[in-house]
């Protein structure tokens, strides 16, 4: 039985890295072509041109918040907001959609008709499942994607699904027992009550072996618990309006990205790349021709692990979830925002990392920028930042020259260090 769920899992990088990029100019004139979003994001953009990661940076960032209030504008004419390639009767697209689905927003996201549309089926694979399979699925099935994703994704491995829904504790643990379900997908949570419930009642679950989790936090000392109980539980990353990201695999270090998105890790709030290893915010272009976002900003800070997974798998590794790049604080009655940051840091060039800490007592706040610098003694730089800083944001500011590498690699650049007494 392969280890891998395809070949091209285990691509040399330099092909992959081609491949991707050959198709880059694809998805660029697909999208302006079908997603009148897309073509006015992209107004005056030459796909043939979009053939490198630079020239992907070079693009605007899409993030959620811009997603949401573009579809809000346009609810009633496309509820899209322009940006599906897909629809119904009645919409711009009048064809291809399957589902369409809500999210908190409310946010509204298509499913097309094509097999595994959200691409699950690897990170199953990885998980230990296989063609047969009994799969119990507590995601849910109501309004939001996380059901359908993983229900597609098994389909096209050739499982049999349960659909557990969410809830109905009692119900869910004696349809596990009686139907004899090879694997669980759902939240780690869930899983967790669903195995200490069958514990107090006495019921035997000898055939669950296997679970892929997401939606939360599954640390280390979690994965064990469930081991000790005869599960082995991997995560897999993925949104609603991207389906799969990254998947655990059984080296168990890092998540390896999927091979249908292109991933790239960017300033918290800004869109220039960090450097390799530097924690960011996941920005991921999908190659999905129905929904093409192209640069869609997670909101998801994480960073790229060096070197190749153990697993045997070539693509690049994430380090999984690190916090959220939305670290907007107010300061004075004034929003400070990780974007007006990037503001700051592309008035300056040279910059290194930079934190605005928030410090003392609401309403008699005060502010410092520590910005990471060759020459710590450039006050005159110092000066410039300060200024920079109050034109961006209205507020003054101290500044704080530091060495680089001085601050810390954890993608925070607001820090929060008020006193509420």
């Amino acid at each position: 039985m392969s280890e891998f769920y395809d070949a091209l899992e285990t691509r040399d990088p330099g092909a992959r890295e081609a491949a991707l990029m050959a198709a880059l100019p694809q998805v660029v004139a697909r999208a302006q072509a079908h997603s009148s979003a897309a073509a006015e994001l992209l107004a005056g953009v030459q796909p043939q041109d979009v053939g490198s990661r630079a020239a992907l940076a070079q693009l605007p960032v899409l993030r959620k918040s811009e997603l949401l209030q573009r579809q809000r504008e346009r609810r009633h004419g496309d509820p899209f907001g322009g940006f599906a390639a897909i629809g119904w009767n009645g919409l711009p697209r009048p064809g291809g959609a399957r589902r369409v689905f809500q999210s908190p927003g409310p946010l509204y996201e298509p499913e097309g008709t094509a097999p595994d549309w959200w691409r699950m089926a690897r990170a199953l694979f990885a998980a230990g499942f296989r063609s047969g399979d009994l799969l119990h699925n507590s995601f849910s099935y109501h309004l939001t994607p996380a059901g359908s994703i993983m229900e597609t994704g098994a389909h096209a491995l050739g499982c049999t699904v349960f659909p557990g829904g969410v809830g109905n504790t009692e119900l869910q643990l004696q349809a596990l027992a009686e139907l004899g379900a090879h694997g669980y997908v759902g939240t780690p949570s869930f899983l967790k009550i669903l195995l200490e419930r069958a514990a107090e009642q006495g019921t035997a679950l000898p055939q669950l072996t296997k679970a892929l989790v997401s939606g939360e936090a599954c640390p280390p000392s979690l994965q064990a618990w469930f081991a000790a109980r005869g599960v082995q539980a991997f995560q897999c990353y993925a949104t609603a309006d991207l389906g799969l990201i990254a998947y655990e695999t059984a080296a168990r270090q890092g998540l390896v990205v999927d091979e249908g998105v292109i991933v790239e890790i960017v300033q918290p709030g800004g869109s220039e790349p960090v450097a390799e290893g530097e924690i960011g915010e996941v920005v991921v272009t999908t190659l999905n021709p129905d929904y093409p976002l192209i640069r869609f900003g997670t909101g998801d800070l994480s960073a790229v692990l060096p070197g190749a997974c153990p697993s045997g798998r070539s693509n690049v590794r994430l380090r999984g979830w690190l916090g959220r790049a939305d670290q907007a604080t107010k300061v004075r009655g004034m929003f400070v925002h990780p974007g007006q940051l990037a503001q700051v840091a592309q008035r300056h060039p040279g910059l290194g990392r930079l934190r605005l800490v928030v410090s003392g007592e609401p309403a008699a706040e005060k502010l410092l920028l520590r910005a990471e610098v060759t020459e710590p003694q450039a006050q005159e730089l110092a000066q410039l930042l300060a200024a920079s800083v109050r034109e961006v944001t209205k507020l003054r500011a101290e500044v704080e020259l530091c060495t680089p590498g001085s601050l810390p690699n954890d993608g925070k650049v607001i820090e929060d260090s008020r006193r509420y007494e």
